[in-house]
This record gives C-alpha cells, structure tokens and sequence, in this order.
C-alpha cells in the first residue's frame, strides 16, 4: 500500500485529504484515484504533479509499496 495526500484543489475534488491505494505505477495509481473518486478529480489530475517521496513520477515511474504520494495541483504565488 502507499498513502497518497492531496492539497487544494486536489483534495477537494476527491473530496479527502489522505486514502491508502496500492502500490503501482503512477498511472495505474492514478486510474485507481479516478475509479475511487470520479471524473472532478480525474480533471484536476491532469494539472497535477504527483511527487513520490519527493520525486515526480508520470506514466510507467513506480510508485513503490511504502511510498507517500503527494498529489499537488499548481499553485499561485503572490
């Protein structure tokens, strides 16, 4: 399992803060995040970057057993 985190507008579309999905590639954790919470988050997604421990993962990148997943959407600075 990972533990995936999402901010702003992320966490308002899935409509949670943090869920436990298995482990996988990013796509298929991402496919996962759509089937549990809809199509809101499914188009927040495309905007978002997806760190794992930090580091960005996209497409095939694993995202391992263990890892925290954090699902940002683009912030506005000021």
């Amino acid at each position: 399992m990972i533990t995936v985190r999402y901010f702003a507008a992320a966490a308002e579309a899935a409509g949670i803060d943090t869920e436990q999905l298995a482990a996988g590639s990013a796509a298929q954790v991402s496919a996962a995040m759509v089937a549990a919470h809809g199509s809101d988050l499914d188009r927040v997604l495309a905007r978002c970057a997806l760190l794992a421990d930090g580091v960005r993962v996209e497409g095939d990148d694993p995202v391992p057993r263990g890892a925290t997943l954090d699902v940002l959407p683009p912030f506005a600075g000021g």
